[in-house]
């Protein structure tokens, strides 16, 4: 697809990060050498999250074994587990005394289970040192691996996320090593293991899909039992990435909240700067008032 020069609108300007909570995490990350996505994926929202104190982790390394087209995050050969990681990261989560963890990982097509005891210890730590903080996790599609996922989900997390992140008809160009209907399937799956997860999942707007489409697949998140969602706008972190091929509205944003709601999902975050974690406590607490 021909690269196209869009000027980005003045609804995508942020705030320089700043305040005391921002600069406590940040130095937290730098003096104890975590991953986060924040910095990784080049989230927009960086300065905001941190601010208010709340942060996303990432596991097992910063090397994807996968190559989508519209990610930050380096692929290549990723290395071995570090089985001090889940200990380190529930600390972390400790002392920064977090309310709501997110966990988020690379894909790990290269190990047997995709990573699934890592998080599975990794909430068994966060647990010893903490029962009060809330863990969501966005995990890989596992390739279809469902007993994996069922090591993951006996460990009861609060929120299980996995992001389908575009519309079918741009899998090939976009997630080539995706597969749209598996990552439908892991929603459903998870619901079936354990109805009381919360099942949660995301598009970015923006890469050429149609309204038609996007509701179509909100429809599809819901018939597998998917209760949140979060749609915001595809920013292209380099020119060597998938390109922007426009930048959806504020208005088409909230027009998309009120279908999602009709449709049934029981909170809808949209927004052009709206990742998956943004707002992600607020995003819990809606859903238990369903």
């Amino acid at each position: 697809m021909k690269e196209k020069h869009i000027r980005k609108p003045d609804w995508l300007k942020v705030k320089f990060p700043a305040g005391e909570s921002y600069t406590r995490i940040d130095r937290y990350h730098r003096l104890n050498g975590l991953n986060s996505v924040c910095r990784s994926a080049a989230c927009p929202n960086q300065g905001e999250c941190w601010s208010k104190g709340t942060a996303t982790f990432m596991i097992l390394g910063t090397v994807c074994s996968r190559h989508c087209r519209f990610c930050n995050v380096g692929s290549g050969h990723p290395s071995p587990p570090d089985p001090e990681e889940p200990a380190k990261i529930a600390k972390a989560i400790y002392e920064l005394q977090l309310k709501h963890a997110v966990i988020t990982t690379v894909t790990r097509d290269d190990l047997v289970d995709g990573g699934a005891s890592q998080f599975a210890d990794l909430i068994k730590e966060i647990r010893k040192l903490t029962s009060e903080c809330r863990i969501e996790l966005l995990i890989s599609d596992l390739q279809g691996n469902w007993d994996a996922l069922k090591t993951i989900l006996a460990e009861k997390p609060d929120i299980l996320g996995h992001n389908v992140e575009t519309v079918p008809r741009l899998y090939p160009q976009v997630r080539p090593e995706a597969e749209y209907q598996r990552s439908l399937s892991l929603l459903a799956e998870t619901y079936q293991q354990d109805p009381k997860i919360i099942t949660k999942s995301g598009l970015m707007l923006g890469m050429g899909e149609t309204e038609d489409e996007v509701l179509q697949v909100m429809s599809d998140l819901r018939k597998h039992n998917c209760q949140l969602l979060t749609l915001g706008q595809y920013l292209a972190p380099t020119r060597d990435h998938f390109p922007v091929q426009r930048y959806v509205t504020p208005d088409e944003f909230s027009s998309y909240v009120e279908k999602g709601l009709a449709l049934g999902f029981a909170h809808v975050e949209a927004g052009p700067l709206v990742r998956s974690s943004y707002h992600a406590e607020e995003q819990y607490d809606a859903s238990r008032q369903e």
